[in-house]
């Protein structure tokens, strides 16, 4: 495909080496060629001089590092794929590895036998497909040295005479029980999910009573969840899931206070404050919105009160043991955490010398603000305490998978783990979406990306400790546009959506870190793959044990006409009505997304839209009588049904239902292309006439019950 004609031949082989794309397909099929501005923005963010003057010198440095290095600065090994175990000639040198556990294997020399690796039992074949992001092969001089293919999986370090790289030995596949069978389960917004326990939003006793009731009552393997990463402790809270401060550590808005033991053992005066602070929390926001700012207030207060009160020696000792595993990870995130509540966010706006964790000003400041690091760092094992509570809640009450996690794309440009990993992180790019026919001028998220390079020159460190904490009290993980392991588009710093590029990433690499987080953790993999996808792509997912995902309301056939038969659903992957960003199967039919955004002028031609929308109602109501499942006047209920009785007589493994379809919200939970002018992330769970429906009666209700036994198949 062409570049552009103002990109130069060396600016674009300068960027072909780093990943950048000068021209890509566009939702449209046609070529879409790149500025040179926009390459040379891209190049600058990943420390590339890029200027017409400079492009020479980066080549020639680019070159020269190359050179400097017989290893590559990451080895990603994948069982199953003999190739990964490949190592370029070694000149001689001694080689070996350097185990995780402390133990040494010399690696043997050139020509002597290697061990065979055999298929396991129970496993699929491995697939070896092109495409993109992988590498092509490399015709090295002389002999070359390999790995032994039966090297235990883990994080480990390669030494070749003076260099050293890391070597990660991952699984050739996302773990997959080979005895699952087709499972149902619910989606849920925890923080809509409220109880009459629960203060004022959802919490995670509120997700493990979910989870334990659903199994036990209605046959349910999983519930999969909002994303739970941590937002910065400032007012006001960032209502996004999807816009966190970490990925990596949890939201403290989601702990049950109730269940902290230190509540039980905390003298009469305290108790009797928390239980204040819980109904103040109760009783604040409205009906049909959610105050997360009154709960945040409510919950810091109650928290801070706990903390003072003295730990029984077993819980101190496990207080320990959980910071001794999280490591310089949770200090740096406390840390950050008590100098958001000093100096406010985004943390460019602080003094200079804390702006970055190595900072002079950093370690002054954080012994001064001791009381409150040990504060944020409590709360995080409060928050992993209660999630492995969830968990096993799910399982004990017979739950095959339990809790799947979501996994956001990115995270908040001024939040903790942009100060934290601001050296592994473009900065002055942010990641989104070109244009496509749903939205016209494009998308751009305000999520700044990992550099690929950094992230092979550092072990893939921060993805790898970002999935081990979402991952380790799961049963599944969801990962959130997982198309972005292979590529990401990066809009430079105040351009349009429309002006960024493509960025390629190692997506075979970062699979095979994926694969052993989710080994480790025996957690399922969900690979959210919605919208222009590139050729083969879907293909290597399926290859490493990723489910894809399946909506019905995008689900057509090859020529974009009809929609797909249910029998012709792909089986490995999560099919459901909606997502979080559509609208509910109710709203659906009764055409309120598309009232709304007319009513918020977000559409150029209000008239032809919902004309639109009623010719897909038209054909869905055709197909569903067609196969039997409505009859020729079905009200909204019966239609609600009907599609999710189409979903569970598909292949697919997994089907899911939002908890808003099983009590006929018509509300989506959040409205793309809106900020304030709706209240996206701030609904709680209502029924049809917009009354708040509570866990404690949700279960109980006609409605979900049927649902649930429509989903039940036999």
């Amino acid at each position: 495909m062409p570049a552009s004609a103002d990109v130069s031949p060396a600016l674009a082989e300068l960027a072909q080496r780093h990943g950048v794309a000068t021209a890509y397909t566009g939702a449209d099929g046609r070529a879409v060629t790149v500025p040179a501005a926009t390459v040379r923005a891209v190049l600058a963010a990943m420390d590339v001089p890029a200027a017409e003057d400079e492009v020479t010198g980066s080549l020639q440095r680019a070159t020269d590092a190359a050179r400097a290095r017989r290893l590559p600065a990451t080895v990603v090994a994948r069982r199953g794929h003999p190739d990964t175990f490949g190592l370029p000639p070694l000149d001689g040198v001694a080689a070996r590895v350097h185990l995780e556990d402390g133990t040494t294997v010399d690696l043997p020399r050139p020509g002597r036998a290697l061990p065979v690796d055999l298929p396991r039992p129970g496993r699929a074949p491995p697939v070896d497909l092109p495409g993109p992001g992988r590498a092509p092969p490399v015709d090295l001089p002389g002999p070359g040295r390999a790995l032994p293919v039966d090297l235990p999986l883990g994080y480990h370090r390669l030494e070749a005479g003076d260099e050293q790289a890391h070597l990660i030995v991952a699984p050739g596949r996302c773990p997959l029980p080979a005895d699952l069978d087709r499972q149902w389960g619910w989606m849920v917004q925890l923080y809509a999910l409220r109880s009459a326990d629960s203060w004022g939003m959802g919490d995670l006793a509120d997700l493990g009573r979910l989870a334990a009731r659903s199994a036990a009552e209605l046959g349910a393997g999983f519930v999969v969840a909002n994303p739970l990463h941590a937002a910065t402790p400032v007012l006001p809270v960032e209502p996004s899931p999807y816009y966190p401060s970490s990925r990596r550590f949890s939201n403290p808005l989601y702990l049950s206070v109730t269940d902290v033991d230190e509540l039980d053992a905390a003298d009469p005066g305290v108790r009797e404050r928390v239980t204040g602070l819980a109904g103040a929390a109760r009783d604040a926001g409205t009906p049909d919105r959610i105050d997360r700012d009154a709960v945040f207030r409510a919950k810091t207060w109650a928290l801070e009160l706990l903390h003072t009160v003295p730990r029984s020696p077993a819980r101190e000792q496990a207080f320990a043991d959980y910071r001794d595993q999280e490591g310089r990870g949770l200090v740096d995130f406390a840390t950050f955490c008590a100098l958001a509540e000093r100096h406010g966010t985004p943390y460019t706006g602080w003094p200079a010398d804390l702006r970055h964790p190595a900072a002079p000003g950093v370690e002054p400041a954080r012994g001064e603000l001791a009381d409150r690091v040990a504060f944020h760092t409590w709360l995080q094992w409060l928050c992993d305490t209660q999630l492995a509570a969830a968990q096993a809640a799910a399982e004990a009450a017979g739950m095959p998978i339990g809790i799947v996690h979501d996994l956001a794309v990115g995270v908040d440009p001024g939040g903790a783990d942009a100060w934290a990993l601001q050296d592994d992180l473009a900065g002055s790019v942010t990641v989104g979406a070109p244009p496509d026919p749903f939205n016209r001028q494009g998308q751009d998220w305000r999520l700044p990306p990992l550099r690929p390079d950094r992230l092979a020159a550092t072990g893939y460190a921060a993805f790898r400790d970002m999935l081990a904490g979402v991952a380790r009290h799961a049963g599944g993980l969801r990962v959130d546009h997982v198309l972005g392991l292979f590529r990401l588009y990066w809009i430079p710093e105040g351009a349009p959506a429309a002006a960024g590029t493509y960025v390629r990433y190692p997506g075979d690499a970062l699979l095979g870190v994926l694969a052993l987080e989710a080994e480790r953790a025996g957690a399922l993999v969900v690979g959210e793959d919605l919208g222009t996808v590139e050729e083969g792509v879907r293909e290597r997912l399926r290859a490493a044990g990723v489910l894809g995902s399946s909506v019905l309301y995008f689900e057509r056939t090859a020529d974009g006409g009809a929609p797909l038969p249910a029998a012709d659903y792909p089986a490995l992957a999560l099919a459901s009505v909606t997502t979080h960003d559509l609208p509910t199967a109710a709203g659906w039919w009764r055409g309120e997304a598309v009232r709304v955004q007319a009513e918020l002028g977000l559409l150029d031609d209000p008239a032809a839209e919902q004309a639109r929308a009623a010719r897909q109602r038209d054909e869905l109501a055709a197909m569903l009588r067609a196969e039997g499942l409505v009859g020729h006047d079905p009200t909204v209920e019966e239609l609600v049904v009907a599609m999710h009785a189409f979903l569970a007589a598909g292949p697919a493994l997994l089907v899911a239902a939002a908890l808003g379809d099983a009590v006929g919200d018509t509300r989506q939970p959040n409205l793309p292309g809106t900020t304030d002018a709706y209240p996206n992330w701030r609904l709680p769970l209502a029924d049809a006439d917009g009354q708040v429906v509570l866990l404690d009666e949700l279960l109980d209700r006609r409605t979900t019950r049927r649902l649930a036994t429509t989903l039940r198949r036999p």
